[in-house]
Order: C-alpha cells, then sequence, then structure tokens
C-alpha cells in the first residue's frame, strides 16, 4: 500500500509557509474555542459563507473524480451530498463553535492516483481533514502521507484494506464481503453452478473478485477470473469471455459506462446468465443507454446501503437538504453516509478538548458506534474493534425494475450471508485472489 514515501523537506517547508484566510498553519497546537486544542484547518474567523459571524472555521477537503475520470456521474453527487451534509451541520450549531467549510478545498483528481496526489498536497496544508478521497487506487497513493501527518479521511470507496487503516473512516460492507454475500444470495436464488468475476484490477475490482472467488469455492461453485481495463472500447475481451465461457453468474465491478457496454454486449450475443453489479457499477443514467433492455433483462444490483428513496430519518433529511430539484441519485446517498462517522469524530474530538489532526485520529479510532440515522444498520460505526468492528451485511435491488431514481426496488434487505458471516479478515481480501 505505500506507494510515495515521505515529503521533501522542502515541500514541507513550502506548505507549511502557504497562509489562506488567515490560518496558522503551524503543528504546534493552539487554543481554540472554549480551550480546545487546535491545529492544522481550523480558524477562529468565520468560514468564508458563514452566516453565523460568532463561529469559527473547521476546514475539510474534498478530493474527488468531478470531470473525466470512470466515476464522475458519481462522484459529483457525492460531493455536492457532502457539502448539503455539512451545511445542515452548521444550521444545526456546528461542532463546538466552529463551523464546518467543505467547500473551499474541493478538488478533482481525475480517477488519477498522481493528481490525486498533487492536488493532496496542494490543500493538506490548510484542511483539518478529508471530507472525501474519492477511489481506493487514488486513495492508496496518499495515505503514507496521510499516517504521517495525522490526516483523516472519510474515503468514497469501500475497499477491505481500510480495515487495517487507523486514518481511514469507512461506511458500509466493503466490496469483498459485499460481493460473498451476491454469490450467497445468488447460490440460494438462482442456483449457478459457475460464477464469473469481471473486474478493474486494483484495490476495487480486486477485492470484489476475492469475495466471488472465496464465496464461489466456499459454495462448491466454479469460479472465472476476468479483469479487464476502463473504457467501454475495452470490453470487447470481457464479453466474449462471458459468452464463450457461459458463467450462471457474473460479479462485475467496473465503473456504471462499462458495465453496459458488458451487459449490453454479452446479451446481444446471446448470453442469458444474471449479473449481480458491485455497488459502484450502476447510475440511473444506465437505463437511457443502448444496453437498458438487458439490463433489465439481467442484473441486479449489491450494495453497503438502500437507495436514495428509501424511508429513513437519514434518507429524509438527505432529500431534505438536497431539496426537490435534483435528480435521485445513490451518488446521493453515499456520499450523505459517508459524512457520519466524521461528524461524529469532530464531535468527539471537540468533547475531549483535542481538536487537533493527533487528536481527531485518536477519536476516530475510541468510536464504537455512529448514529446514522437509521441508514446503516444498529452496531454500524465501531472503529474502536478494528477489524472485528467491521459492518457485513448488505442488500440487494434492482435499479432496472423501476425507473432507477426514485423507484429502486428492494429485492433483499440487510443480510449477511454465511460466508461473509464466517469469514476472518486477515488482510485485505484482494491479496488473496
Amino acid at each position: 500500500m505505500k506507494r510515495l514515501g515521505a515529503l521533501t523537506l522542502a515541500a514541507v517547508l513550502a506548505v507549511g509557509l502557504t497562509a489562506c484566510r488567515g490560518e496558522d498553519n503551524s503543528d504546534a497546537p493552539k487554543a481554540g474555542a472554549g480551550g480546545v486544542k487546535t491545529d492544522t484547518g481550523i480558524t477562529k474567523e468565520p468560514c468564508p459563507k458563514s452566516e453565523h459571524k460568532d463561529r469559527g472555521c473547521i476546514y475539510l477537503g474534498i478530493i474527488s473524480d468531478l470531470t473525466v475520470g470512470p466515476f464522475h456521474a458519481l462522484a459529483v453527487p457525492i460531493t455536492e451530498a457532502q457539502k448539503a451534509f455539512w451545511k445542515r451541520v452548521n444550521a444545526q450549531g456546528g461542532v463546538g463553535g466552529y463551523d464546518v467549510d467543505a467547500e473551499t478545498y474541493v478538488r478533482d483528481n481525475k480517477y488519477n492516483p498522481q493528481t490525486h496526489n498533487e492536488v493532496y498536497q496542494e490543500i493538506k496544508g490548510k484542511v483539518l481533514a478529508l471530507a472525501q478521497s474519492l477511489g481506493s487506487p487514488t486513495t492508496a497513493a496518499i495515505l503514507p502521507d496521510m499516517k504521517q501527518n495525522n490526516v483523516l479521511a472519510a474515503p468514497a470507496a469501500w475497499t477491505s484494506a481500510y480495515a487495517f487503516e487507523d486514518n481511514i473512516l469507512e461506511s458500509g460492507a466493503n466490496y469483498c464481503f459485499e460481493s460473498m454475500n451476491a454469490v450467497d444470495y445468488a447460490k440460494d436464488t438462482f442456483k449457478p453452478k459457475t460464477v464469473m468475476a469481471v473486474h478493474l484490477a486494483g484495490d476495487y475490482g480486486d477485492d470484489a473478485a476475492a469475495g466471488a472467488k472465496i464465496a464461489a469455492e466456499k459454495n462448491g461453485l466454479t469460479f472465472i477470473d476476468v479483469k479487464t481495463d476502463s473504457g467501454t472500447d475495452k470490453q470487447a475481451g470481457a464479453v466474449t469471455a462471458i459468452v464463450t465461457q457461459k458463467p450462471d453468474l457474473v460479479i462485475i465491478t467496473t465503473g456504471p459506462a462499462d458495465t453496459a457496454a458488458v451487459v449490453g454486449g454479452a446479451a446481444q450475443r446471446g448470453f442469458t446468465g444474471k449479473f449481480i453489479g458491485t455497488s459502484p457499477s450502476w447510475n440511473p443514467g444506465l437505463l437511457q443507454s443502448p444496453a437498458a433492455p438487458a439490463l433489465k433483462a439481467l442484473y441486479l444490483q449489491s450494495g453497503p446501503w438502500k437507495t436514495f428513496s428509501s424511508d429513513t430519518p437519514g434518507h429524509k433529511a438527505m432529500r431534505d437538504a438536497l431539496g426537490s430539484s435534483v435528480t435521485p441519485n445513490d451518488g446521493y446517498t453515499s456520499g450523505w453516509v459517508w459524512s457520519y462517522p466524521l461528524l461524529a469524530a469532530l464531535k468527539a474530538a471537540q468533547a475531549s478538548g483535542d481538536l487537533t489532526r493527533a487528536g481527531l485520529v485518536k477519536a476516530a479510532k475510541s468510536l464504537t458506534k455512529v448514529d446514522y440515522e437509521g441508514m446503516l444498520p444498529e452496531g454500524a460505526g465501531n472503529y474502536a474493534g478494528g477489524v472485528d468492528g467491521q459492518i457485513r451485511q448488505s442488500i440487494i435491488s434492482n435499479p432496472a425494475a423501476g425507473n432507477g431514481t426514485t423507484d429502486v426496488p428492494l429485492v433483499k434487505d440487510f443480510f449477511v450471508g454465511p460466508t461473509a458471516k464466517d469469514y476472518k479478515l486477515d488482510k485485505p481480501c484482494y491479496e488473496k485472489l
């Protein structure tokens, strides 16, 4: 996982000398509101757009796939939901005498690890933590530096590697458990004999494929592994593998456009087996694509939480905060859910009297539960439990059966299959593929 070394002394000095909006970016803790210790990313001055001039400001960074990467159709609503989440927090009183700003330091990673690191270096001296770091391979590029500098992040990703990282506040079942549950569900529902994983390489696709492999082997099913590249024009090999090897079930872990290319291409060539897509593989826009008939006939979706229109207090709060003008998209749902544990960590750090970066990481590690307002099962957010605190429940939905937005039928509510229930997570699943 360590893909980057420490910063050079010159780079550290350059960041240390950067000042923005009058904040003191020195490493030495200073007294903040109510005598709470603070350091990087917190100012006594109000946030730029705050209506509360009596409050200081906690700056959070966001690094996401906002323009040209394969997940931008999800990443844009993820980011907008997080902005809305923190606005709601501010409207409800903020955190310990501070508003939270999640808008000033928003950067585009283009889903490229090098770009991700470059923009991280631009903002890291100005923020307390990252409200979003999108992508597991991109986040891996900054993780060593995050550890060195006590930067906490809410990831927009679900790799099982995060179970072993103190600087990551992950939410929901990881790709590995999600795919285990998908295979166990399919075994009981479709009675497959052969399972194929079609996936991107790296922490994302390999993690899901490893979960599918583990579940297939436990259930006595034949497993076939097919890696593919990102890009709709690069899916011919995956389609050919599907139609020639004829698996009964395909677990697909790609970007949404690639999903349409694979499912549509395989159906066009006569494939009639079932697909279950890992959570980032879907976007409602696919129902407007030429692959829509194939998706309606063959495709189900696994996921770590329920969809946009679900009836929980958290879902309602999200929809109210976003307003009626947005087109429903589960990017919004994900962005909202991912924000809860960082809020809980901020509150815990403030209550302990230490809102420094180190104090925030310590507070995050102390959390035994997080109030997700019903969006995740009871007991979620047990970061103090380490690997054993990982949530293993996931859901199955049929996004192509409804309208893909406000009407997404839930096929199976939160459940843990026997494979995930019994599995001992002793290292990232993708290392076992």
